[in-house]
């Protein structure tokens, strides 16, 4: 990895978080969950582990959107990776968010990172300073 530290708002983070070991991931100060076309989850991180209660050993190889994080299976998170591959473009999208699975509502930021021709695709959240 780079030595400049990578951070939420890094331009281009999809290519630099690929190029990011297990341990790397585990270091940054955000959530970082990286899956496949399918939607089937191959990166996640310390930081999101803790913070969701969900163990890797829990979430590694399940589908995102339906069986590990069903609160972003909607218009506003699922439906535009569907879009960014069927239309064959990039996503690099912030939104403002609340997530509700298995917890209080919690505010947070999502990234949603995604491209032609990418293995993986990302959902970030920055969960923010209570």
């Amino acid at each position: 990895m780079n030595a400049t530290p990578l951070s939420f708002d890094t331009p281009d983070l999809a290519t630099r978080l690929d190029q990011c070991s297990d341990e790397e991931l585990d270091q940054l100060g955000f959530g970082v969950i990286g899956f496949d076309a399918e939607t089937n989850v191959h990166r996640y991180n310390a930081f999101e582990s803790q913070a969701a209660g969900l163990s890797p050993e829990r979430v590694l190889g399940q589908p995102l959107f339906t069986n590990v994080a069903p609160c972003l299976n909607n218009f506003m998170v699922a439906q535009r990776f569907e879009d960014a591959l069927e239309d064959g473009t990039e996503l690099d999208a912030t939104i403002d968010y609340v997530l509700t699975l298995r917890m209080r509502p919690v505010k947070v930021a999502l990234r949603l990172l995604a491209g032609p021709g990418r293995a993986k695709r990302y959902v970030l959240v920055q969960r923010h300073a209570k």
